[in-house]
């Protein structure tokens, strides 16, 4: 059986842009993180990542609310 995140996934356009624009922010997270100095520019685009993945997270968190919701009523 798949979880309400996974039939989102498979069926909920803008939940799929978010959870790839979501992928994208942390690919691009993780290539600054690896990097054993941040230049100021850097550091910036580390935080501003870090919020626009948070911002991606709680639209997605809210969509999947709505939907079980609705699978309950």
């Amino acid at each position: 059986m798949l979880t309400p995140r996974d039939q989102l996934l498979a069926s909920h356009e803008e939940f799929q842009k978010l959870a790839q624009e979501h992928t994208q922010y942390a690919q691009r997270l993780d290539s600054l993180t690896q990097k054993r100095y941040l230049t100021e520019d850097e550091k910036l685009e580390e935080v501003r990542l870090k919020k626009l993945k948070l911002r991606l997270k709680d639209q997605m968190e809210s969509i999947e609310r709505q939907y079980r919701q609705h699978q309950v009523a």
